[in-house]
C-alpha cells in the first residue's frame, strides 16, 4: 500500500525543488568515506526521501490490510496499522507515517500522532494478541502532537496506557526505529522484546532543537545539543536502550529503499526467531525486566 502522488501543482512543484536540494545536501553529507557525525545523522534521520512505514510494508510484508479508527473518537493518519503476512506468517504491522508533499504532510500531521492514533495502535495490537500473531512496529516521529485538542482528549493517558499494555502483550513484539524516535510519542509503540535501530536513526527524550531552546534559550545550539543528548544508535546500544543496530546502504537508507528493506528483513527475521520460541510468561518477564533495567546506574 503506497501513497499516490497528487496531480502537479504549485505545492508539489515547491516540494520537488525542496526534495532535490535535500538530496544534494545528503549526497554531500555521505560522500565522505568517514562515518557521518552526530548532526549529519540527525539530518539523515529526517531526510524526506527516507523510507517510511508504508514503504517497508510494501517491500517487506505481503497482503497488508489497513485498519482505521480507535473506536472512540476517530481516525489518525499519523499512524498506520493493519494485518499482514511476514514470510507467509500472519502478523500485525504498524508505525508512524509522514508525508512527502505539502498535502500529505498535513494529512499525516507530520508524523505526530494524537491520542486516537495511539489508541488505534493498541486496538490493533490487542487484536494481534487475541489471534496469537506477532507484532512489528516502526518508529519515525518527532514526537506526539503537542496541540491543545490532543491534550483535551487525553494524550498523556493514551501514551501511558500503551506503555503498560504493551509490556503485558503475550505475543512477540519487534520494534524498529527507522528515522526519528521522539520522546513518549515514539515510546508509546516501542515497548518490545527486541528493539532494532537503523544505523542513521536517532532516538531521544527530546529533539536537539527543543533541548537547545531549554538549555541555551536558542535553537541555534541544536547541533551542540545533539552531541550532548547521545541520540545515535551507537550511543543507545552502549547504554542498553536498544538491542541491535541495523546497517544501512552506503549513503543512507534514503538512497536505496529496496536494499534497505532487504537488510532490515534479515534482521527482523532473526529478531522474531529469537523470541518466538519462548513461553508467554518468559517472554513477558524478559520484556518487563528489559525496560525496568533502563536508566539504572551506580556511583563509584
Amino acid at each position: 500500500m503506497v501513497e499516490r502522488r497528487m496531480a502537479p501543482g504549485d505545492d508539489e512543484t515547491m516540494d520537488e525543488i525542496h526534495r532535490r536540494l535535500k538530496e544534494s545536501e545528503a549526497a554531500n553529507l555521505t560522500a565522505d568515506p568517514q562515518p557521518p557525525g552526530v548532526w549529519e545523522r540527525v539530518q539523515m534521520a529526517r531526510h524526506e526521501t527516507r523510507p517510511y512505514t508504508l514503504d517497508y510494508i510494501k517491500l517487506v510484508f505481503t497482503d497488508f490490510h489497513e485498519l482505521h479508527g480507535d473506536r472512540r473518537f476517530g481516525e489518525d493518519a499519523a499512524i498506520v496499522a493493519g494485518i499482514a503476512r511476514y514470510h507467509d506468517e500472519p502478523c500485525v504491522v504498524l508505525g508512524h507515517q509522514k508525508g512527502r508533499t505539502t498535502r500529505t504532510r498535513q494529512q499525516r500531521n507530520f508524523g505526530m500522532p494524537k491520542p486516537e492514533g495511539y489508541r488505534k495502535a493498541l486496538r490493533v495490537m490487542k487484536l494481534a494478541e487475541k489471534f496469537n500473531r506477532p507484532i512489528f512496529t516502526f518508529i519515525d516521529t518527532p514526537g506526539a502532537y503537542p496541540g491543545i485538542d490532543a491534550e483535551e482528549r487525553g494524550e498523556a493517558e493514551a501514551i501511558a496506557y500503551n506503555l503498560r499494555e504493551m509490556a503485558k502483550l503475550r505475543v512477540p513484539v519487534i520494534v524498529t526505529v527507522t528515522g526519528e524516535g521522539g520522546s513518549g510519542g515514539a515510546l508509546a509503540i516501542a515497548v518490545g522484546d527486541v528493539v532494532l535501530m537503523l544505523e542513521n536513526a536517532i532516538y531521544s527524550v527530546i529533539s536537539p532543537e527543543g533541548c537547545a531552546s531549554i538549555l541555551w534559550r536558542d535553537r541555534a545550539f541544536a547541533e551542540q545539543a545533539a552531541k550532548a543528548l547521545k541520540i545515535t544508535a551507537e550511543d543507545l546500544l552502549q547504554f542498553g536502550l536498544i538491542d541491535k543496530i541495523v546497517p544501512e546502504p552506503q549513503g543512507g537508507a534514503h538512497t536505496d529503499h529496496e536494499a534497505m528493506a532487504r537488510i532490515l528483513d534479515k534482521h527482523l527475521s532473526e529478531a522474531l526467531a529469537s523470541v518466538k520460541g519462548l513461553g508467554e510468561a518468559e517472554r513477558v518477564g524478559r520484556r518487563y525486566d528489559k525496560f525496568r533495567a533502563m536508566g539504572e546506574f551506580s556511583e563509584r
